[in-house]
């Protein structure tokens, strides 16, 4: 049997041969970006330090009255594109891995615990270092999802930052008084925007209205529901969400009718589309997928799109995966966004729908970087298994893929190393 190298990345001797528990120095050298240079990095505490030429780049230098920075980890990153990190703008980790249980399913609160930790986990695998996921609240789940969800996030501290929309059912009327209560109480605890589908309630402009109270009490973001495919409804709720601007965020809008993107576009307001098949849990009805030429009209109507997985193995995808580069992936197939847009799509843009600040692989930017098996963007996104995570300077996550083949092959086999894909 021949078998391909396994090709994860190389790591320079010193004290800290493991890159998962460096110093406060990472140098990472050889690598690829997104424009063809190939460059070292080096990162000192949570920012990128220096960006130079394949090896220009040393130790820290020494500060007047302190030893020179040695300590740390040199990772060679040859035949690795070194990418800012995607961010997942739409999960539901609390319906993680729901699909293949029993029914009714287990529903105990380590359970939940489990599954959310396990499904962040899993993405932050896959380079999402920041991650947001919608939690039902309210009726019979009370604040659960909500508490296993902040369990997870202290727990993930270091690893991944988690944020948490607090998502009841109903909030107008008589039905709606325990969600009002629960919605207030779950940003009490630390949710960190406020949530839900306006569409299933009777009163969707009050649901509206009754949420923006509670955001502006609690001052933070909005990050709602809908399919969009009332082009008037989805007018109304722009114009009430107005006030709240820019800090409003709407999704999937996978069936957005044509000509109404410019309605997005005035209000001013954010979309995060799901490109696995336009769903997830937070809608009623079977999924339909995005409208062919949505994501066309969207780019050229200049609305800020993101993209998220919005499933991970749950009913409303049993398939689902939390890959930001699979999401990239089909927003490319698909001819309507390039490479390059595809994945700013899941990356800058998906940080701006978290409130985060963008990541440049330059000099004073955030460490958050993401280094994938691969010589283009295209090639990454295609196929690129071996993976490395950077969060807050540190190494997080590390993935290496093996590839082997019958020794009765004749040709020369193809080898994880160089511009192969991993």
């Amino acid at each position: 049997m021949d078998s391909a190298a396994a090709d994860g990345p190389h790591h320079g001797p010193g004290p800290a041969a493991n890159p998962l528990g460096h110093g406060p120095v990472l140098l990472l050298t050889g690598a690829r970006l997104a424009d063809g240079r190939v460059v070292d990095v080096r990162i000192s505490g949570d920012r990128i330090q220096a960006v130079g030429t394949v090896g220009s780049l040393g130790p820290l230098p020494a500060l007047p009255g302190a030893p020179t920075v040695t300590t740390g980890a040199r990772i060679d990153l040859k035949g690795y594109l070194l990418l800012p990190a995607p961010a997942e703008a739409h999960a539901h980790y609390d319906a993680a891995f729901s699909a293949a249980l029993p029914a009714p399913p287990p529903d105990t609160q380590t359970d939940l615990t489990r599954r959310v930790t396990e499904a962040a986990l899993t993405s932050l695998g896959y380079g999402a270092t920041a991650q947001r996921t919608h939690v039902r609240i309210g009726d019979v789940h009370g604040l659960r999802p909500l508490e296993a969800v902040l369990t997870a996030r202290q727990a993930l501290r270091g690893l991944a930052d988690l944020q948490a929309v607090a998502m009841p059912r109903l909030l107008t009327g008589r039905a709606g008084a325990d969600g009002r209560a629960q919605l207030r109480e779950a940003l009490k605890l630390g949710a960190t925007a406020a949530g839900g589908c306006p569409e299933l309630d009777p009163d969707p402009s009050g649901y509206v209205e009754l949420l923006l109270e509670a955001a502006r009490e609690a001052d933070c973001p909005v990050d709602l529901h809908t399919s969009a495919a009332d082009g008037a409804q989805l007018a109304r709720l722009a114009g009430a969400l107005a006030p709240l601007r820019p800090r409003v965020t709407l999704g999937p809008c996978g069936a957005l009718p044509r000509g109404a993107s410019t309605v997005l576009a005035t209000s001013g307001v954010r979309v995060v589309c799901l490109p696995q098949n336009g769903g997830c849990t937070g809608l009623e009805g079977r999924p339909s997928g995005l409208r062919p030429g949505l994501l066309r009209e969207l780019a050229a109507a200049r609305v800020p799109l993101a993209a998220g997985s919005g499933a991970l193995r749950d009913p409303s995808n049993p398939v689902g995966r939390a890959d930001p580069l699979a999401c990239a992936y089909l927003l490319a197939a698909s001819g309507e966004l390039t490479p390059e847009a595809a994945y700013d799509a899941v990356a800058n843009q998906a940080r701006a729908a978290l409130g985060l600040a963008p990541v440049r692989v330059d000099a004073g930017f955030p460490a958050e970087l993401l280094a994938v098996r691969g010589d283009s963007l295209a090639g990454a996104l295609s196929g690129g298994h071996s993976r490395l995570v950077v969060h807050s300077g540190r190494v997080v996550s590390r993935t290496s893929a093996v590839r082997e083949f019958a020794d009765t092959v004749a040709l020369a086999l193809p080898r994880q190393s160089g511009s192969a894909e991993g």
